[in-house]
């Protein structure tokens, strides 16, 4: 299914990652081993050794697998700058596959995929049937203002074959109810537009350039 979107588990992209940085003053890491030496200590008393054992491999792993709990905030932040581009309208993208196609101009007619979460992750709307795999694409027009700012800022410059995620702000989105991508089912379109004002995630996969 190549033309079903990467939908990897996302953390409620705030595109800000707080999760890079520490709520307490100092490093990180030590904040983090002074935590688990506490929560060590506790569990002492009011479990056997092997589930302390247990505790302690799975926060280990948990160290290892998400690295970036450990770096000093600074270094966090150079991370967020590398990873990740701020449009001048607000939009946060990133971009998860490179397209080596025809690249997206203004004015240009695009064939998309795309799935709509909220914020949080939750779903809201995607033309990827999650259960069967099923794609129903949309075509856009990148000229005009038919469709929400802050999806053409996503979509100019990408190459067909490319895959974009990103945050967009309410300012940028379905400022009004005519704007598209929006579903022609009327449950689906009532779920999408009870979220217009807040931001929008959006993972768009570009499938063509008309």
């Amino acid at each position: 299914m190549e033309a079903l979107l990467s939908l990897k588990a996302l953390p409620p992209i705030k595109f800000s990652f707080s999760f890079f940085s520490s709520t307490e003053k100092g490093d990180p890491k030590m904040i983090w081993l002074k935590e688990f030496h506490e929560m060590a200590s506790e569990s002492f008393c009011r479990t056997s050794r092997r589930r302390l054992l247990s505790e302690s491999v799975a926060m280990a792993t948990t160290m290892y697998i998400n690295p970036a709990l450990c770096l000093p905030t600074q270094e966090a932040k150079d991370s967020e700058i590398v990873r990740y581009q701020k449009m001048n309208s607000g939009v946060k993208i990133e971009e998860i596959i490179e397209g080596q196609g025809p690249e997206a101009h203004e004015g240009d007619l695009v064939k998309i995929n795309y799935v709509c979460r909220r914020s949080n992750g939750y779903f809201v709307h995607s033309t990827v049937n999650q259960f069967s795999g099923e794609t129903s694409p949309v075509i856009l027009a990148l000229g005009g203002s038919e469709i929400i700012q802050g999806l053409k800022d996503v979509l100019v410059g990408m190459k067909v074959g490319g895959k974009r995620r990103a945050l967009i702000p309410p300012n940028v989105g379905y400022v009004n109810e005519n704007l598209k991508p929006i579903p022609d089912e009327f449950g689906p379109r009532r779920s999408l537009l009870s979220h217009a004002n807040e931001p929008l995630i959006f993972e768009v996969q570009l499938l063509k350039v008309l």
